[in-house]
């Protein structure tokens, strides 16, 4: 859950970012699949640190 909730949260907070910018629609693409990826990373790091110390 955490994978996926890092996922959806990336693309919105680049989305947003790239909207901010006064990007056009395939900048918010850009940015959302960036961050989504990069967010989608963190959670598994923080997904494999939870599981290791249970």
């Amino acid at each position: 859950m955490i994978v996926l909730g890092g996922m959806l949260l990336g693309a919105i907070v680049g989305a947003g970012l790239a909207r901010k910018r006064g990007g056009k629609a395939l900048d918010m693409l850009q940015y959302g699949a960036g961050f989504a990826i990069a967010f989608t990373l963190l959670g598994l790091f923080v997904t494999i640190i939870i599981e290791r110390s249970l």
